[in-house]
């Protein structure tokens, strides 16, 4: 008894520390008190400048970041554009193969280089059930001693809907999306990262169901699982139900950066375990629809044309989501 008392000190002590600095430390319905102080510590030595209510601020983001994962465990799927009946209703979706011969069926996506099915095999990994909101990448610029983009126009009251903090975070490059998730598993010790296309599109998919939309249904709802059609801008991370799995707006937000570089031919020399993308490339993934968009870009089997990883501008169209990169439990 004596020994374990001892050996729990440290973690008492840094705790009492802890609350008497900056309050007590956030709950967490995923990680052991331990696992928070040690996330706490790592945040207070990582920056010791920042003000005790801007450390706490990061380790509320952490925790809850960490809290947002959906384990989706690995298998096997046949990814790419597996082909749907040519007449459909999008609001009563048939199951697959809707009772057609499948050879007879039309193509899903309007572009040819999703056509190619392929088998692909997944390990067990962790999905962020949220895309970033707007609140959380803005406190990654903050702790890094950036400027929050677009900061002339926050205060104007026509744009004020534009920078909600529970909207996706608005992307500028690939680069800013990988940082921000690295910057989550630094911090957490968690081997966090964006997506592979593989596992957005396995777990959009249901576990690599035959679905047609990500929906909760496979169907479309307007105004419960996806926004009416013709809407004119981002929506809350959490707005409409979410998929089977519990992972929220896989499509009509924002499009998701995923970790691939493009590659046309890639899906015909895709490894089956774990497919990581091409090596190199000049463009980088995004999968998912954003809300301008028509129903059929929904679909998950859609390659969304490659982007350049870099933008012109911060558009509310391209966010992200991340990944824990392991099956172990947290």
């Amino acid at each position: 008894m004596l020994r374990q008392l001892v050996l729990a000190l440290p973690a008492m002590m840094f705790l009492v520390g802890c609350e008497a600095e900056s309050g007590p430390l956030p709950n967490s319905k995923s990680l052991a008190p331990e696992k928070v102080s040690a996330i706490a510590a790592t945040i207070a030595k990582t920056y010791p400048d920042l003000s005790s209510e801007l450390r706490g601020k990061v380790l509320n983001t952490v925790v809850q970041s960490i809290d947002n994962m959906v384990f989706v465990e690995g298998g096997q799927f046949d990814m790419g554009d597996f082909g749907w009946i040519c007449e459909y209703d999008e609001k009563d979706v048939c199951t697959w193969p809707c009772g057609q011969d499948p050879e007879q069926m039309c193509n899903i996506s309007p572009d040819g280089n999703d056509d190619f099915v392929h088998p692909v095999k997944l390990s067990g990994y962790y999905l962020s059930k949220f895309q970033t909101n707007l609140g959380d990448f803005d406190l990654f610029f903050t702790a890094q001693g950036k400027p929050v983009f677009d900061i002339k126009f926050r205060d104007r009251a026509d744009l004020q809907n534009m920078y909600a903090p529970n909207l996706p975070a608005p992307t500028k490059s690939w680069q800013e999306a990988k940082d921000y998730c690295q910057w989550v598993g630094q911090l957490s010790g968690y081997p966090i990262d964006l997506p592979t296309e593989a596992q957005w599109e396995y777990a959009a998919r249901n576990r690599g169901e035959h679905v047609l939309f990500p929906t909760d249904t496979g169907s479309l709802d307007y105004g419960k699982n996806f926004p009416v059609e013709g809407g004119g801008e981002t929506f809350a991370v959490n707005r409409f139900t979410p998929n089977p799995l519990g992972i929220y707006n896989l499509s009509g937000n924002a499009t998701d950066w995923v970790n691939d570089w493009y590659g046309k031919d890639y899906y015909q020399n895709s490894p089956l375990e774990n497919p990581q993308g091409p090596a190199t490339g000049t463009e980088k993934v995004k999968r998912g629809s954003n809300y301008p968009e028509a129903p059929l870009f929904a679909a998950p089997i859609v390659r969304r044309w490659p982007d350049k990883p870099i933008q012109k501008a911060y558009y509310p169209g391209t966010g992200f989501r991340c990944a824990i990169q392991s099956g172990k439990p947290l």
